[in-house]
């Protein structure tokens, strides 16, 4: 019986998110009342309220939901694959055909940036987890003289940075398409690990 509730208590926030996120993909984040939400739902103003405060507070969830398939991915990832080189390319992989796959959700963690200083440290959460999941990585393969000696947090930022601006060029301005975005962070990491693998001969013997 409790199972039964839990259950349907469940089924009624999923539907509530996913109605949010239609709402704000169609419409956009700012021009979409909590009024509309509840109305597609086909909930009451109180079933809204005993889930979410308010509306960031939907925002917020469905971000912190999306963000951590991302790092639950990668992590799903690394279990499966040890050799470093390909654990640093092959990973971008990993994470951009999660954004590939939600291109809702996508656009969400694009456009929402300085939106407010909650939604703001929802997404600095993330990039803090990627940056120090990342600089471990670096350094772990410059520990085992896989990789040269080079400041790793930049090297980090860089990967971050080059994920964020192929989604805005697939998502926001329209500009690649899907694949080319994933191709764009991989041929960027592939030139980026040249320069990380401290005996050129192991790039041949790891991509041939």
């Amino acid at each position: 019986m409790e199972q039964t509730r839990t259950a349907k208590m469940q089924e009624k926030r999923d539907r509530i998110l996913e109605c949010a996120l239609d709402l704000f993909s169609e419409k956009g984040y700012v021009n979409t009342p909590v009024r509309d939400i509840i109305d597609l739902s086909g909930f009451g103003t109180g079933t809204f309220y005993k889930y979410f405060d308010n509306k960031e507070d939907v925002l917020k969830i469905l971000l912190e939901d999306f963000l951590e398939q991302i790092v639950v991915s990668v992590n799903e990832f690394f279990k499966s694959e040890k050799d470093l080189y390909l654990r640093f390319v092959d990973s971008k992989r990993v994470i951009m055909e999660v954004f590939a796959c939600n291109e809702k959700l996508s656009e969400l963690y694009s456009r929402v940036h300085g939106l407010s200083e909650s939604i703001d440290q929802c997404l600095k959460v993330f990039d803090d987890k990627f940056l120090i999941f990342t600089s471990k990585n670096i350094q772990y393969g410059i520990n085992n003289g896989i990789f040269r000696e080079l400041p790793v947090r930049p090297v980090a930022s860089a990967t971050l940075a080059i994920i964020n601006y192929a989604v805005y060029k697939w998502i926001v301005m329209k500009e690649i398409s899907k694949e080319e975005m994933i191709e764009m962070v991989l041929s960027f990491h592939h030139s980026l690990a040249v320069g990380l693998v401290e005996d050129n001969r192991l790039i041949r013997l790891l991509i041939d």
